[in-house]
This record gives C-alpha cells, structure tokens and sequence, in this order.
C-alpha cells in the first residue's frame, strides 16, 4: 500500500495514533486480532472504529508490507510510532503475540562484568519498553533482574493499564521486599517449580504458579501454556538476557527487539546465549527492520516458532 498525499480530515497526532493502537492491543486480547483490510478510525471517547477503508484515518492491510496507509499526511513521530508497533497489534500472531527485548552495547553486553545495567541504552529505549508493557498482557522477567535491579515494572512513561508482572524464580529465592512484590499498582504472578522450597512468605496479592521442572528448568513453553490458560495471552519477555535466551532457544518467540547503545563496555555480560552452531548456515536470519530511538538502534526481529532448538 502506498500512502498519498491526499489530506481527508485532521491528522492523526502522536496521543490519537497511540490511543489507536491501543485499540487494536485490547481487540487482539478481548476479540482476535484484526486479519483482514480494514479502515480505522477514533470515535466519540477514543473508541476504535472499524470503518471501510476510504473512511478511516488510517487503513490497514496485515499480510502488506508496509501494513497501513493514510490519505493524510502524517508526522515521522507518529508514522514510527504505526510501523514499529503496528505488526504487533494486527495480523494473524497479535492474539497470542511473545515478544522479547534486549538492550545492548556495541559489543553485545547487557551490563558490566559486575552487573551494573543502568542504563545501557536511553530514555528513548525506556520509553519503548514501557509502551511494549502497555501492549501486552503481561511482563516476563528472571530471579535476576527483580533481585538485583528492582524494577517496578509499570507503564509510567506510557498512556495504558499495567500488564501482569510475571517474575519466573524456580526456587523462591527473591526477596519479598521488592518492589513487584510490596506496591499494589500490577498484580504480580510468581512462577516456580512445583514443589519449590517457599522459605518466606510472599503477599496475599501475589499469585503463585506452579509449573514441573523439566531437566531442572522450567520450560518456557510450558510457562507460555500455563500463562495462556490463565487468559494472558500477549506476553512480553523484558530480560534479563538468560530469561531472554532461555525463550529464543525454546522458540517460543515470534518477534524479538534488540536496541542497541553507542557504548561499549568490553567485558561484561552478554545479551544473548544461545546453543553454539557449528555452520554459518545453521545461524537464525530474521526478518528485520531497524528503527531508531534517540541515538539507540532498534532492530525488530520477525522470528518462527517451533520446536526446542
């Protein structure tokens, strides 16, 4: 599809755009994601309107390439803001949408050797990692990250509802004075092995899922299941990079965005471990697309779910 320069009614500007695709996260949630052309607009209140195409605001078209056009002349702001999160709102992956994240240097570290990670990247990647959690149902993070990092894990730099805060700790072994754990402003769902040792107790308001081990891991996929079971389909993967790994390695993924910071940090430890290949012609090769994000790079990487790697 090709945009024209055509202007049929206002613009849309960076809020309308944003309370947009919103709109489209909760119908993928609540109804299915969109599949089909269609034309959209905002109506009374900021509800999304499906309308025929030549009466929206924008039109979409989720097997295009790109996947929308508008008649009206829109901004770079919001002409980023509709491709970067677009995809992940529309098509035939958006109901049941993982997505993971990892913010790197140059040289491909997530934090320095002693495992200081504030902040690799910038504002601008935070930014884009709140409006991912306000995309989603939930929001994934390993033992590590809560423990040494405390994040809250909330949409503060971003117009939507808290997703779930889901923290995977096989072994109970984070504090319950963490942040995720002590405020009220997300649920906050624990995963853990079943039958893991519960030495301290954690809030009422904390939901804990059981899940069995498998080869003394829990599997992403089974934590996928058990979480789509429970109505939490559209699921974010945060970090830190072994949780990250652990998802692109079961292939659980279907779209993975790597930010990467003009900084390099030498020895440090790595964004991503995956089992060692022994040919170049064995290495994943997704789609991408590259966006950037103040002086960060974002690639956006379209990825195939399958079996184990």
């Amino acid at each position: 599809m090709v945009s024209v320069s055509l202007a049929f009614g206002p613009p849309l500007d960076e809020p309308a755009a944003w309370t947009l695709l919103r709109g489209l996260a909760e119908r993928s949630r609540s109804e299915g994601a969109l599949t089909e052309p269609t034309g959209l607009r905002l109506g009374a209140g900021g509800v999304l309107e499906l309308v025929a195409s030549d009466l929206g605001s924008i039109w979409i078209d989720p097997n295009a390439e790109p996947c929308y056009g508008s008649r009206a002349p829109l901004s770079p702001a919001v002409a980023q803001l509709l491709s970067l999160y677009l995809p992940l709102c529309i098509g035939s992956t958006a109901s049941t949408l993982v997505i993971a994240h990892v913010g790197q240097s140059l040289d491909g570290q997530i934090a320095t050797a002693s495992g200081a990670s504030r902040y690799v990247t910038g504002q601008d990647n935070l930014v884009h990692l709140h409006r991912l959690r306000a995309l989603t149902d939930a929001v994934i993070v390993g033992a590590s990250t809560v423990e040494c990092d405390d994040p809250q894990l909330t949409t503060r730099l971003a117009v939507g509802e808290n997703p779930v805060r889901v923290v995977i700790d096989p072994h109970r072994r984070v504090s319950k004075t963490r942040r995720v754990f002590v405020d009220e402003s997300a649920r906050t769902w624990v995963v853990c092995a079943k039958g893991a040792a519960q030495p301290v107790s954690l809030p009422s308001s904390v939901d804990v899922i059981e899940i069995p081990e498998r080869e003394g891991r829990l599997d992403p996929r089974a934590i996928v299941a058990e979480l789509s079971r429970r109505g939490l389909r559209r699921l974010f993967v945060e970090g830190g990079g072994v949780t990250v790994s652990r998802f692109l390695s079961a292939r659980v993924a279907s779209r993975l965005h790597v930010a990467i910071s003009p900084v390099i940090l030498g020895s440090g430890r790595p964004g991503l471990a995956l089992p060692p290949i022994d040919r170049i012609d064995e290495a994943l090769r997704p789609k991408t697309r590259r966006f950037e994000l103040g002086e960060d790079v974002l690639f956006d990487c379209t990825l195939e779910r399958g079996d184990s790697a």
